[in-house]
């Protein structure tokens, strides 16, 4: 079976949210049109406590953009965003919600970041997306989502370790690119990991 994951299609993440991917609302007719085709259509949601770690205002001296370490791992500090239960956090509206099966939310524990859908930073604690997704069947993954060097990347990573065929629909994605070439290293990355780099008008003819 196949399956599409939408990663982190969130208010804050669009366009006058509190950490806006530039042009982020681009993909959200290239996914509603894209859902009809699936049977199984699952979504990542980042879900934050306010008092998160990735947080700059958590660090005080710190600013968004800094980078620092944190158990062993690098941390990019982030203006708060997508805390739980708030406008930012909610799936965009203009989503088609209605063929989403299940969502799935990371970044839940404030000691440590989760780009990727299945696991956090770490790779301690699975969300548990790779559990449902071979329970029910799923053979290939289809990404389509915010951002494309971060959490996008690091789903797509992810879904190959757990031995997913893993396809990129990259005009479904958005990049932040703060620094310049960062989407397109993010690609060649995950072309290399195996990622398939596909559109979406070879998917719907």
């Amino acid at each position: 079976m196949n399956a599409v994951i939408l990663v982190d299609l969130q208010n804050d993440f669009l366009p006058g949210g509190a950490l806006a991917v530039p042009t982020g609302d681009e993909v959200i007719p290239v996914v509603n049109r894209l859902l009809r085709h699936f049977e199984l259509v699952v979504a990542t949601q980042d879900w934050h406590p306010v008092n998160h770690v990735s947080f700059a205002a958590n660090h005080p001296g710190r600013l968004a953009g800094e980078e620092i370490e944190l158990s062993g791992l690098t941390q990019m500090l982030w203006p708060i965003h997508c805390v739980q239960d708030t406008y930012g956090a909610s799936l965009a509206a203009d989503l088609d919600l209605s063929r989403i099966r299940r969502v799935f939310p990371k970044g839940t524990d404030r000691l440590i970041d989760s780009y990727s859908g299945f696991f956090d930073n770490g790779h301690l604690k699975s969300t548990g997306l790779g559990e449902f997704l071979r329970f029910e069947g799923v053979s290939d993954c289809y990404i389509l989502g915010l951002a494309t060097e971060y959490c996008v990347k690091f789903t797509a990573l992810d879904a190959r370790t757990e031995d997913f065929e893993t396809h990129i629909v990259l005009d479904g994605c958005r990049g932040v690119e703060l620094a310049a070439g960062d989407v397109e290293r993010s690609i060649e990355e995950m072309s290399k990991s195996g990622v398939k780099i596909v559109y979406s008008h070879e998917i719907v003819e």
